[in-house]
């Protein structure tokens, strides 16, 4: 049984690190050595200020605080606009392994008796955005349910949802179904906004642009502003996703088709950034001479664009001279200008040059915002300096900047990297015993940081404190758990992750899938091992192995043997040949081959980089 899950295997169980450390002042740490490891008494150059209202236990109180902003959905005050008995009720029930997406969990759900509200099912999509085939079911039997109203904002929820797990037939089915019905229930603006982000991110430009063109011959999309608006998405979409090629020359068909139609700076704007994201630093500049040439006038924001597309190309000498520009056009540099110097000064290590920039910034009205100071503490951190970073969070107190979990996202990033578990948990448990909310990138990055240290006890602990909280692992995370739970010989709970992660509609790698699979032979789990492959076979996937792959039973001897028969060939070559230069024309020819295709490679990308 997995040991994720509570005895009865049907619900998650959560037991709180937090909960544990609360124990402390009750309880003697030689009891249990978890607290023990887990104390708070390490001296972190971190400070984590409690919130308002909130006195952790042995607080000193000569400490300085900061009250960090608390999410909307998690102040106490605020009443829920749907039932939380209900929301548990659902948890429970999409967390249960035994109830698969489809007419299983329809049955549950009406057995459950639960009004779908609106606010309700948004509550859940938004903690199982992980789980597009449990979310598909239930939004399908929320539909059927008598009184339910349609609500548009969750229609592109689920949308969003199933983009986002590459199911845009079952997407475009819901879609198409309700073009023609009536028009309180159509699909909007935002819904093909959704279809185009999510195939641009996935790498699919045309069906993007199809996508685009079909929303402009609906009706209700016709005017000026919404055609406008969703084109400059296309554009974007693209840009982001590396596409900007496909995008610079879609823009220049519809300028074809309409002579007469005026671009608005904000399409100028995209594909400036997006041929800096490219890293074609000629081709923006030949985009920006046009712009000057048809009398384009620039803002803050193209500006903006040409500062960070400069800092991102590692060239900040050049991005602040346009800061000189600015002053003689008489456009007030702001947050868009300043923090990417800033966040490039502080990659680069230049600290005393991004404090000047940061001191120039503050004389500003709007002055230094989160991602300002954001950008100073990931330098700091990326550098090893986390007592600089730590004073750059005192500064932000002083100038009345709340950190979020994001700034303290960069201190996990350094621990993780480095592998301090006991900095890194202590830091987790200052946060949640302050009254912070935690965000997936947190856990994520502390169940990272202890499966690469093969610390299994304290990541199930903190796997269930984070399900726990409403998130779950995604497929890096889930992979690198069945790889520990594989390598420690506890092939149960591996494959009652792996049922997990099908259930909740995430494609195992096939490596993962094929290391399992061997394993459980391995074994002589020939019956895990069936219903593994069953599972595997029920859904699309990818059947490539790296090639440094091979099978767990001959993986050992093969390599000996290949290395024995290149030890023979060299010994050979060496007893035959005494002249150097006939050695390196008895190379491998697919080495050479390979070495010359490399070297081309990287002259094809230093020519790529000049234009």
């Amino acid at each position: 049984m997995n040991s994720l899950y509570t005895a009865s295997g049907r619900h998650r169980h959560i037991l709180s690190l937090t909960t544990l450390l609360l124990l402390q002042t009750s309880t003697s740490t030689t009891c249990n050595p978890l607290i023990k490891f887990l104390s708070t008494q390490s001296k972190l150059p971190i400070p984590v200020f409690p919130l308002p209202n909130c006195t952790p236990p042995n607080t000193n109180p000569q400490e300085k605080h900061l009250p960090p902003p608390q999410p909307p959905f998690q102040n106490p005050n605020k009443i829920p606009d749907f039932n939380p008995t209900e929301l548990t009720i659902i948890s429970k029930i999409l967390t249960d392994p035994a109830i698969p997406s489809g007419p299983a969990l329809e049955e549950a759900l009406t057995e459950a008796r639960i009004n779908p509200a609106e606010a309700l099912l948004l509550e859940i999509f938004k903690q199982f955005d992980f789980s597009p085939k449990l979310l598909f079911t239930l939004f399908l039997w929320a539909e059927k349910q008598p009184g339910y109203c349609f609500s548009l904002t969750v229609f592109n929820a689920i949308v969003n949802a199933l983009g986002k797990a590459r199911e845009f037939e079952s997407a475009w089915s819901l879609i198409l179904d309700r073009i023609n019905k009536n028009a309180s229930e159509m699909p909007d603006l935002d819904t093909f906004a959704i279809m185009i982000r999510r195939y641009g991110r996935e790498g699919l430009p045309l069906p993007a642009i199809r996508t685009f063109e079909y929303a402009s011959s609906l009706g209700f999309l016709n005017d000026l502003e919404s055609g406008n608006n969703l084109l400059e998405i296309l554009l974007d979409s693209l840009c982001k996703e590396g596409h900007v090629r496909v995008a610079s020359e879609y823009f220049d068909k519809r300028r074809g088709q309409d002579p007469s139609w005026v671009p608005s700076i904000r399409i100028y704007n995209i594909l400036l950034n997006g041929w800096f994201r490219s890293r074609k630093l000629k081709r923006a500049e030949r985009l920006w001479v046009q712009m000057k040439k048809e009398n384009v006038k620039p803002t803050a924001v193209t500006y903006g664009t040409l500062v960070e597309g400069l800092c991102r190309m590692r060239r900040p000498e050049m991005a602040m001279e346009l800061t000189d520009e600015m002053r003689r056009e008489r456009v007030e540099a702001n947050a868009i200008v300043y923090n990417p110097i800033i966040d490039a000064l502080g990659e680069a290590g230049r600290f005393q040059e991004a404090l000047g920039m940061l001191e120039r910034f503050s004389v500003l009205e709007s002055g230094p915002t989160i991602s300002t100071y954001n950008s100073l503490v990931k330098g700091f951190c990326k550098a090893g300096d986390i007592e600089g970073a730590g004073k750059i969070l005192k500064m932000m107190i002083n100038n009345r900047c709340l950190p979020t979990p994001t700034t303290y996202n960069y201190f996990f990033r350094y621990f993780s990297k480095f592998g301090k578990i006991e900095e890194g948990l202590n830091l987790y448990t200052k946060m949640i015993r302050s009254g912070y909310e935690p965000d997936r990138l947190t856990y994520h990055l502390l169940v990272r940081m202890l499966c690469e240290r093969e610390r299994l006890d304290l990541t199930t602990r903190v796997i269930r404190e984070m399900r726990g909280r409403g998130f779950d692992l995604d497929l890096a995370t889930g992979t690198m758990l069945i790889h520990l739970l594989c390598k420690m010989h506890r092939y149960d709970e591996a494959f009652g992750e792996f049922e997990d992660m099908i259930r909740r509609g995430i494609v195992p790698q096939y490596l993962t899938y094929q290391r399992m699979i061997d394993e459980l032979k391995k074994q002589g789990m020939t019956e895990r091992a069936q219903k593994l492959y069953d599972m595997m076979a029920s859904v699309r996937h990818s059947t490539k192995l790296p090639d440094t792959y091979k099978g767990v039973g001959d993986s050992s001897r093969g390599r000996k043997a290949s290395i024995i028969q290149k030890a023979e060939a060299i010994s050979n070559i060496l007893k035959t040949c005494k002249n150097p230069r006939e050695l390196v024309k008895r190379r491998n020819p697919l080495e050479n081959a390979v070495s010359s295709a490399c070297q081309l490679m990287d002259n094809i990308k230093r020519k790529n980089d000049l234009t």
